[in-house]
């Protein structure tokens, strides 16, 4: 055994080594990020197993799966939105007989601190009915990443690993266990399984509701469930995951011991929430995320059991929770608050960085559409969604990966004219393609401007799918006409020159495309550090 300082996320990527893994995917996406960049860290320097970045997380969940067909174990990483985007794969990869281990890393955002929803990836779990590991700290990361492969392997299903933001980006020391060897080479031994045709897919749905028994008893035995009675009734305490640290802090400024359940893994135990009802008059839910645990409470447990949550007010349905929180929902005083002296201090809010092409590429947007009153700029998920603020000021939207490009379309549809979506080159990779495909179809009446600046910048300067020059390609193959593509420089003295660009492509009354091209400040300091 070996101790390392890690990482929530870094704890996954060293469970998913030692658990043997040939081969792990994803998409760059916050807090999920650390798990590849360790892997990819390892695989080059160490020759551990392959790790790629991947176009989506859909893309990235099928190459898993067919290391899984392999025989081989894989594992996958998102965000929790990302899973959205990976969600037909996912829920369908539930009906095929896993034959190597496919463990899914699912980083979900409580406090929405770099995302556009706080959505808990249990739900998409219990949706697809295949078992979910919680961990409640750095320690179990790594251990419960280990066992999901062998879980996946057991019960030939896909087995999702749940971290939130502090886990994921908060260290703690981790004992590592002997790594295991990679399985070996064995194609799965009944193809005809893997395919997915109603006849299969309903001899599938059947196994997998039958496994389901087998899963609630596997949930009953799991240490990772755990039950503590205490003597008095008064109250009982149920944590999920990373909530049991908060718990930990309080629990001893309390009158009385409280019968505690653990829930670590599922689906929920229900037996052991049985014994803990039995056994108290109030139950509190204490749960990272949305009330999953406490709406499967009121199913289980009698009507005249007081239950607790954030279905009821004692603990807040946005945000992360808190030892406040906790604290208040377990009846405690909080802690005094120390007022900070007033400061005049400026606004100071999130800027794009000094020199950043988008910056330059924004100003000539602004300009190009100033004297029209009905035009519209749809935007997209990256560093760009910063030009909603001041100083820039230019884009109206922002709703999931890939939609300025049909929220375009659509806007040009209903009559907003020049239509404008304004898209990151990675982004366009991810979830444009398809979008502007649609567009260019149907002679849509916009203008998209991708932004390339040759790097996934929001998330740590990660390498684009496509190198440079692909664009021009892929945007010609989906059928925008050659001379409505442009390709400008994007360089704080040709704001004009390319404002004036913007223009004539907006007059025409058809799909066109504008790349604004020019390296991102951060890729090339990262470039020139790795060069010494």
């Amino acid at each position: 055994m070996s101790q390392r300082l890690l990482l929530g996320d870094e704890a996954v990527a060293v469970g998913a080594i030692d658990a043997g893994i040939t081969a792990s995917y994803a998409y760059p996406g916050t807090p999920s990020t650390e798990i590849t960049e360790y892997l990819l860290r390892r695989s080059g320097a160490e020759g551990g197993p392959r790790a790629e970045w991947c176009a989506n997380e859909k893309t990235a969940y099928e190459a898993a799966l067919g290391v899984s067909f392999a025989g081989r174990r894989a594992l996958v990483s998102m965000k929790h939105v990302g899973l959205n985007v990976a969600a037909d794969p996912f829920i369908n990869s539930a009906l095929v007989p896993i034959h190597g281990g496919l463990v899914l890393a699912v980083a979900d955002d409580p406090g929405m601190h770099s995302s556009q929803n706080e959505q808990d990836s249990r739900f998409y779990a219990d949706f697809a009915r295949i078992p979910c590991l919680e961990p409640a700290g750095q320690q179990q990361a790594y251990d419960m990443t280990r066992d999901a492969f062998d879980l996946s392997e057991r019960l030939q299903v896909p087995v999702i690993v749940r971290l939130v933001t502090r886990l994921a980006h908060s260290r703690s020391a981790v004992t590592c266990r002997e790594p295991r060897p990679a399985n070996p080479l064995a194609k799965a031994p009944d193809p005809q399984r893997w395919i997915l045709l109603p006849a299969n897919a309903r001899e599938g749905w059947r196994r997998l509701l039958e496994a389901q028994e087998r899963m609630r008893e596997l949930s009953e035995e799991c240490a990772y469930n755990s039950l503590h009675v205490g003597g008095s009734r008064t109250l009982g305490v149920i944590t999920t995951g990373i909530a049991r640290n908060y718990f930990d802090e309080v629990r001893g400024e309390l009158a009385e011991s409280p019968s505690h359940l653990h829930i670590g893994a599922y689906p929920l135990p229900a037996a052991k929430v049985r014994r803990l009802a039995e056994a108290v008059d109030r139950v509190v839910l204490l749960e990272e995320g949305y009330p999953l645990v406490e709406r499967a409470l009121r199913g289980l447990l009698p009507l005249d059991l007081e239950i607790a949550g954030k279905e009821t007010g004692e603990v807040p349905a946005a945000g992360e929770l808190t030892p406040g929180i906790v604290r208040a929902a377990l009846g405690l005083a909080r802690p005094a608050a120390v007022e900070p002296p007033p400061l005049r201090l400026p606004a100071r809010p999130p800027q794009l960085c000094r020199g950043c092409p988008h910056a330059d590429s924004y100003h000539a947007i602004r300009e190009a559409i100033a004297t029209f009153d009905d035009a519209v700029v749809t935007a997209d998920i990256g560093c760009y969604t910063l030009g909603a603020l001041p100083p820039y000021s230019a884009i109206e939207s922002c709703v999931c990966m890939g939609a300025s490009v049909a929220m375009a379309r659509g806007a040009s549809d209903a009559g907003l004219r020049p239509a404008l979506g304004v898209i990151g080159d990675s982004t366009f990779l991810h979830s444009g393609i398809t979008s502007l495909l649609d567009a260019a179809a149907a002679g849509a009446d916009m203008t998209l401007v991708i932004l390339d600046n040759g790097t996934v910048g929001m998330t740590g300067a990660q390498p684009t799918i496509a190198p440079g020059g692909t664009l021009e390609r892929i945007v010609l193959a989906v059928g925008v006409e050659p001379e409505h593509l442009q390709v400008v420089d994007a360089h704080p003295r040709k704001t004009k020159e390319i404002a004036a660009v913007l223009r004539r492509e907006m007059e025409h009354r058809g799909t066109s495309v504008v790349i604004a091209r020019r390296e991102c400040l951060e890729s090339i300091k990262q470039r020139k550090r790795a060069a010494r």
